[in-house]
């Protein structure tokens, strides 16, 4: 480590200053990283509150599109390439 000049040392104490230094500015980050957490968790459980207590809209079916359809007596004319 002997290698370092003072500007590296200046550089690397200002850079762990900024980190650690003040009033634990990487504690008080975890803390809002823990409580965005909580609240994603408690917003997840209320979403599945909500779905499980709604009633399930019966399935709609409808008919396919696109297909031909042929009345009595008429023939319908495929194309078979």
């Amino acid at each position: 480590m002997g290698g370092f000049s003072l500007w590296h040392w200046l550089i690397i104490i200002a850079v762990v200053v900024l980190l650690f230094g003040g009033k634990g500015k990487v504690s008080g980050l975890m803390g809002d990283l823990a409580k965005g957490i909580k609240a994603f968790k408690s917003g997840m459980k209320e979403d599945e509150t909500t779905a499980s207590t709604a009633s399930p809209a019966p399935p709609q079916v409808s008919p396919p599109t696109g297909t031909a359809t042929s009345t009595a007596g008429e023939h319908v004319a495929h194309d078979r390439g």
